[in-house]
């Protein structure tokens, strides 16, 4: 189950609205060995396409050598749909890295209302979570 504070869900939300109508992704992390997501990292869409997203490989470095010297992890690694409903694609599953990390898919194709569904992907199997909103 993904435990997540509200704030980090509307930060993720008017990131996919902003970036809307290419993917948006980025990062929610959190102290290792935590499970918990503190700390929200928008990331650019170095592909900025509606259908695709690609962490740029520059600011992917740079980021996990700033989680690293924090004692930090990826806790959540998300991104947006712009089309389609918030569940993964195959070429989602197949380049998700962290089997540790919940991968949240934000769905932007209504421009009144989102979907927010949360996966755990090991191994190209996608498993998808409850999701619980702390206020």
């Amino acid at each position: 189950m993904l435990r997540i504070r509200r704030e980090l869900v509307d930060e993720i939300v008017a990131h996919a609205r902003r970036d809307h109508p290419d993917e948006a992704c980025g990062v929610i992390a959190g102290p290792e060995g935590s499970d918990s997501p503190e700390r929200f990292i928008p990331m650019l869409n170095a592909a900025r396409s509606p259908t695709f997203y690609e962490f740029d490989s520059g600011d992917l470095l740079k980021l996990y050598r700033e989680l690293d010297a924090n004692g930090e992890v990826p806790v959540v690694i998300y991104h947006s749909h712009t089309a389609t409903e918030a569940y993964p694609s195959r070429t989602d599953a197949s380049i998700a890295a962290e089997p540790d990390a919940h991968y949240v898919l934000v769905s932007t194709r209504d421009p009144e209302v989102h979907e927010f569904r949360s996966y755990r992907i090991v191994d190209a199997v996608i498993t998808e979570e409850p999701v619980e909103i702390i206020d």
